[in-house]
């Protein structure tokens, strides 16, 4: 029979040692997937009798400019785009200005997203128990 007890017995100070450093390091690696910031635009008519332009056209024009986007969605009399990243907002700004009317308020937004994992869990607590 073979015995085990001595060759795999280490100190318990060790194994707490792992753990710690195992939960920094899982730490880090998930802070920024869940504090990250969203980029995002916000259009809204300043005059009246202004319609929301349309999102169709706005993402054709900001891709054939090399600007990546999220998503466009309406939101409460304005229309917000979501862009890949940070770095684009201000020549989106630019693009947005040049071919758009006068009349529209085109405002930078960056929003924090800390629930992008959260939902996955609170939809599963309902089924717990």
């Amino acid at each position: 029979m073979i015995n085990f007890n001595g060759r795999f017995r280490r100190p318990a100070w060790r194994y707490l040692i792992l753990f710690v450093a195992s939960v920094l390091l899982a730490t880090l690696l998930f802070t920024p997937l869940i504090l990250r910031t969203e980029s995002a635009l916000k259009i809204r008519p300043n005059q009246q009798g202004l319609s929301l332009p349309d999102g169709f056209y706005l993402y054709q024009h900001l891709d054939q400019r090399g600007i990546r986007i999220k998503s466009i969605t309406p939101e409460n009399d304005s229309l917000v785009v979501s862009l890949e990243s940070p770095e684009q907002q201000k020549e989106a700004i630019e693009v947005l200005q040049d071919i758009l009317p006068s009349g529209y308020v085109i405002v930078s937004s960056e929003s924090k997203k800390r629930h992008r994992l959260l939902p996955a869990f609170r939809n599963n607590l309902q089924n717990l128990g």
